[in-house]
């Protein structure tokens, strides 16, 4: 028997609300944390670098730095639809901007809504 003697905060928005999945990953890229979300049914450890739009859509391009808790083989910049993002988290573990990652990209050009400060 579950008993509950706090009453939920009904105003507390879903982890998983994609309206707050835009305002976390702005946050996570402006101080260059890490987030946690869950992407393709596994959990996973990303370093966002860029958030833009590509056909009405989000996007946020990421180095994976964990899937289900194990390093990725290489490291590679993903692309994520941030629809597709679950659980998202900004947590305790900042990153530097990897060279990998190149903001002048052509598919970055007028579509472009936060990148990572690289200084």
């Amino acid at each position: 028997m579950h008993n509950m003697t706090s009453t939920p905060d009904q105003s507390a928005p879903s982890q998983s609300a994609p309206s707050n999945a835009n305002a976390l990953l702005l946050q996570a890229i402006a101080l260059r944390q890490c987030i946690t979300a869950t992407y393709n049914r596994m959990v996973c450890t990303l370093a966002p670098h860029i958030l833009y739009t590509k056909h009405d859509d989000v996007f946020v391009d990421a180095i994976t730095l964990e899937r289900d808790g194990q390093p990725p083989k290489e490291i590679k910049l993903g692309t994520f639809k941030l629809a597709g993002l679950k659980d998202i988290e900004v947590i305790d573990r900042p990153f530097v901007p990897d060279a990998i990652f190149n903001p002048g990209d052509i598919k970055y050009d007028r579509v472009t809504l936060f990148v990572v400060d690289r200084t």
